[in-house]
């Protein structure tokens, strides 16, 4: 369970082995059983003692921004980066390796996003052929990916960052073709968001980035050391790389809430420059809609476990990848 302090004025606090939440409407204790990390809101607090408590009991601490991505973070020092996977993921990432590596994991992202086209109810002709023509254009990407050559990934990065583009745009355009026409998008925005539907894609990748990067540091590899993105000085870029695979489980979230067409001005508040922002209720919603679908177990690679738990496995064996060439 992730427990998420988001609220203006709200704090955390600790009473023996619990937390205590203390909110304009009371106060609440949470016994610390159970509780798999701590997520604090811009305006909220926590104290030292509650700091210690979840340390303690290895409760990682996730400082958000407005736009739900981490900005700093607390974790327990019994886990942390090995200097073998360390050594291993930067001789991994400068290998030829990385570059069959990052080939298939953009590969996937691909396939994610054609799979999801797929699911959509398609109701008459005309969309039936937008669809065809945009699984058809996502092949081809696949299929000038697959040829891309190059001893590192610096070799084959532009290209790859270009196929990637457009292949996101046109998979965009085509989902757009299925949300509700008042909730339609002409572009991707993040940084930030120029409509509801950006706002929520950009909250709901700001916690998977958290959750990316939590099961990264747990499995000891270091998320500052990237394999494709590399440009972001001092940001966890192998967050970036790792979650390509994942995004689509925020994609299909998003779109079901905008399907239910049950948006109100309550869950969110548009700025002077036209920006929008995410409030409480929107937040709220968007928050445990994505833990609920993260807590689902599906079958991968054999095993039958929540998603959040493949995404630690996931994290595991890259860990055991790297080592090997350390």
């Amino acid at each position: 369970m992730d427990l998420i302090i988001n609220s203006f004025g709200t704090s955390l606090s600790r009473d023996n082995n619990c937390f205590v939440i203390l909110h304009k409407d009371g106060k609440q204790r949470v016994p610390v059983q159970g509780i798999a990390s701590i997520q604090i809101g811009k305006g909220a607090q926590i104290t030292s003692d509650a700091v210690l408590l979840a340390i303690e009991n290895e409760i990682e601490i996730l400082f958000l921004n407005n736009a739900g991505e981490p900005v700093g973070r607390i974790w327990s020092p019994k886990y942390g980066s090995v200097s073998t996977i360390r050594k291993g993921q930067v001789n991994f990432s400068l290998s030829k390796d990385a570059v069959d590596w990052i080939k298939e994991t953009i590969l996937q992202k691909i396939e994610n996003q054609q799979a999801l086209i797929l699911a959509m109810q398609i109701k008459d002709d005309l969309t039936q052929r937008l669809v065809d023509k945009t699984i058809n254009k996502l092949d081809d990407y696949k299929s000038k990916i697959r040829l891309l050559m190059g001893e590192t990934v610096s070799d084959i990065a532009p290209a790859l960052r270009g196929w990637e583009g457009l292949a996101s745009k046109v998979y965009f355009d085509t989902l757009n073709l299925f949300i509700p026409e008042q909730y339609r998008f002409e572009n991707r925005s993040q940084h930030p968001a120029m409509d509801i539907v950006n706002a929520f894609l950009n909250y709901g990748y700001g916690i998977l980035y958290g959750k990316i990067e939590g099961s990264l540091i747990k499995a000891g590899i270091d998320p500052y050391i990237g394999i494709f993105h590399r440009d972001n000085y001092n940001r966890p870029i192998l967050v970036y790389d790792v979650i390509e695979l994942y995004r689509i489980w925020v994609d299909y979230v998003v779109y079901t809430l905008i399907a239910q067409n049950a948006i109100t001005d309550e869950f969110y508040s548009v700025k002077e420059d036209g920006s929008y922002w995410l409030e409480n209720l929107g937040r709220r919603i968007i928050i445990q809609s994505l833990n609920d679908y993260l807590d689902e177990n599906i079958l991968m690679n054999g095993l039958n476990r929540s998603r959040e738990t493949h995404i630690f496995l996931f994290a595991q064996n890259l860990a055991q990848l790297f080592k090997k060439y350390s």
